[in-house]
């Protein structure tokens, strides 16, 4: 039986009425993790489960134990994937005709209350990496970006108060 705990653990949950945008690349990455793990990874730990039985007792036995565990978590990974995948919206910010305002898939930098210029880009929920400069389109700073254009002043509420951006400028891939 499967829990909504389940597919937590295996990513960020979906907002209540949020689409789940993606870029191209984004889903191409979860299409291929997916194809990875069940033509891949649980054929080879089911090998390894189906020999470890034939070895008897199955209590002690590490390679039967861990075999069965990690099959549970690809399946629980497989399934998240799967359903991701099956509610995605992909979004080609390639695609994009208004280039002078902020939406899904563009690249913003933008001053913040500090003088720190930062530059994110604007991706799909299971996309996104801080450390990578993607940040997930529904997250605050996201969201205060949305439909600006360069020179506009944003405000974004942060845990600290409301701070203002400034964007700077705004990118997407050629088309």
């Amino acid at each position: 039986m499967t829990t909504a705990a389940d597919d937590e653990d295996d990513g960020p949950a979906l907002p209540a009425g949020t689409r789940n945008y993606m870029t191209p690349a984004g889903h191409a990455r979860m299409r291929e993790e997916l194809r990875r793990l069940l033509r891949e990874e649980r054929p080879k730990v089911v090998e390894i489960v189906s020999w470890a039985a034939g070895n008897g007792d199955r209590s002690e036995n590490g390679d039967y134990l861990y075999g069965k565990k990690r099959l549970r978590e690809i399946d629980r990974r497989a399934r998240f994937l799967t359903k991701r995948l099956e509610s995605a919206e992909v979004v080609d910010p390639t695609r994009q005709t208004r280039r002078d305002r902020v939406f899904f898939g563009a690249t913003v930098t933008y001053a913040n209350g500090r003088d720190e210029e930062v530059t994110v880009t604007l991706v799909g929920i299971d996309e996104a990496n801080l450390e990578a400069g993607r940040i997930s389109w529904i997250s605050p700073v996201a969201r205060a970006l949305l439909k600006a254009q360069v020179g506009d002043l944003v405000t974004v509420r942060t845990p600290a108060g409301p701070e203002e951006l400034e964007v700077l400028a705004i990118g997407y891939p050629p088309g």
